[in-house]
């Protein structure tokens, strides 16, 4: 299924086409996936070592929205399951938004090659192989490599996700959580790095302790060690990640002029050795769609469907508020029409709580070479329904591009668990020239509105303008004209307790007076 990840050759051992020949247990597996309604296709039913081609393993389109996991160790075709999918999702009207760690998955976009290997996947599994690329758009973090960019104001990240990417601990997270309500409660909005580090430095100036001691639980000490975290995060050049025009996660729910569903490529090769970052925007992104789209209950076919690469970082180091927003998100988000794939090795990277809501399963071949390996193996092993298979030895000899499924039926319910070959992706299974997805970044209607970054004045530059502003002379004034007038108030007195603020706010306009009211993750909710 690609040159890493190739189908079998076409010699494969005896393909069983007559259903009264199959064994009684492949019987009733196939049973199990005789759906009625729209499905998309995954492959042929492998028992005893046999492909069995008119023993289809499907998904229902419906189910889609049920969240699912797909898993398996390195090299075992995980990103073509992926690419698989979002295919099928696409060609049904389907939106899909894919994480592209690697990046290898821009090839969605192009028509794949029919090479013997390709021909031979299909020849097994009886699929109709015919190339076609799928309609694409391109998107990158900060606009750090291929890709329209993706920003997020520092206000709409919140202090939850703000903390994990700068390695907080709880109790600084709590802090920097106190500093948030203290700018929405002022009205203002911090749109990049420098807005909210020029905050956190106002609160631990001389001129800003009165400030600070208003804050409860916010000390000094906690306060600069937050300032210092943000300023190292700037220097390693972070900065890019934030700021305006922030992205509107709505538009990766479109479709094309002939009905098909974007399919939305988050390229992320450019980042990927900013792991924490990456996996903690990914949540910014579904937080943001969730506190956005209107309740839908279920649906004919999910609004949406995103896959979650990489999902085990976004759960490392976690915090349990952090833990708590993710299971709340991923139960609540499938009433909005969404669908969540997280994309990890093991089962045991997901936290139980999460894990239990992911009905449908494709799980990919696991080693077991170390004692770990062995005690992950067991660990997957009990996460799914009973089997007819020895599922310990299975998945320990799984060919490249086959995978353990077990999926919700139309009525809800567990399919069995079903060996499966799966079907070769029609699209190219690797990377387009990154001239021609610079060609069609630039070519997007969407490149207009994201490409160019914007610093409108806001904190930074008010703060900056106060400290540079000379300070009146009044003991002075006052003996020159025998008497003491009513001083003008510099901008430090115009708030009660330290002016700046409230002249801060207003220069925002809109946001005067009204606190920023924030959902999961303390994104915040009302849109900007």
């Amino acid at each position: 299924m690609g040159d890493s990840e190739t189908a079998r050759p076409a010699a494969a051992p005896d393909i069983r086409g007559n259903a009264s020949a199959r064994p009684r247990e492949a019987l009733e597996i196939s049973a199990g996936y005789s759906f009625a309604g729209p499905a998309l296709d995954l492959g042929a039913l492998l028992w005893d070592g046999q492909c069995l081609p008119d023993a289809q393993i499907r998904i229902p389109l419906p189910m889609l929205n049920r969240h699912g996991l797909v898993a398996g160790a390195t090299g075992t075709g995980k990103t073509k399951t992926l690419q698989l999918i979002a295919e099928q999702l696409s060609a049904q009207g389907v939106p899909v938004f894919l994480a592209d760690v690697k990046g290898d998955l821009s090839g969605v976009s192009a028509p794949g090659t029919g090479d013997d290997r390709v021909r031979g996947r299909a020849a097994e599994v009886r699929q109709q192989w015919t190339p076609a690329g799928f309609p694409a758009e391109f998107f990158a973090l900060g606009g750090m490599g291929h890709g329209i960019p993706v920003r997020a104001t520092v206000t709409s990240f919140g202090p939850v996700l703000l903390s994990k990417v700068l390695g907080l601990n709880q109790t600084q997270e709590q802090s920097l959580g106190l500093i948030f309500h203290y700018a929405d409660t002022k009205g203002l909005e911090l749109f990049d790095l420098k807005d909210l580090r020029a905050v956190v430095a106002f609160l631990t100036s001389d001129e800003g302790k009165a400030e600070l001691r208003q804050i409860g639980g916010l000390s000094t000490a906690t306060a600069g060690v937050i300032l210092r975290s943000l300023t190292a995060f700037e220097a390693q050049g972070m900065a890019e990640f934030f700021g305006e025009p922030e992205f509107a996660t709505g538009d990766f729910l479109r479709t094309a002029a002939d009905g098909r569903g974007i399919v939305s490529v988050l390229e992320l090769p450019a980042v990927q050795d900013r792991p924490q970052l990456f996996s903690t925007f990914l949540m910014w992104l579904l937080a943001d769609l969730f506190h956005d789209l209107p309740e839908v209950g279920d649906v004919d076919k999910p609004k949406l469907v995103f896959f979650f690469d990489e999902a085990h970082l976004l759960f490392d180091g976690a915090s349990k508020a952090f833990l708590d927003s993710i299971t709340q998100t991923v139960r609540l988000i499938r009433s909005k029409g969404v669908g969540v794939f997280f994309v990890t090795q093991t089962p045991k990277d997901v936290p139980s709580d999460v894990l239990g809501q992911l009905g449908n399963r494709v799980q990919h071949a696991l080693r077991a070479f170390t004692p770990d390996d062995q005690k992950a193996l067991k660990a997957t092993v009990k996460t799914f329904p009973n089997s007819a298979y020895d599922l310990e030895e299975l998945l320990t000899t799984l060919g490249t591009g086959e995978a353990v499924v077990t999926v919700l039926s139309e009525q809800g319910a567990p399919t069995p668990v079903a060996a499966t070959r799966l079907r070769a992706p029609e699209s190219l299974m690797g990377p387009v020239d990154g001239a021609a997805l610079d060609r069609a970044v630039q070519g997007s209607a969407l490149y207009g509105r994201y490409a160019q970054a914007v610093d409108r004045e806001s904190a930074y530059e008010k703060l900056t303008a106060e400290r540079e502003r000379p300070r009146p002379q009044q003991a002075q004034a006052r003996a020159e004209r025998g008497r003491a007038p009513e001083a003008e108030p510099t901008l430090v007195e115009q708030v009660v307790g330290s002016g700046m603020f409230k002249s801060l706010a207003r220069s925002v306009g809109t946001q005067l007076g009204r606190e920023i009211t924030r959902s999961l993750f303390g994104t915040a909710r009302r849109r900007r």
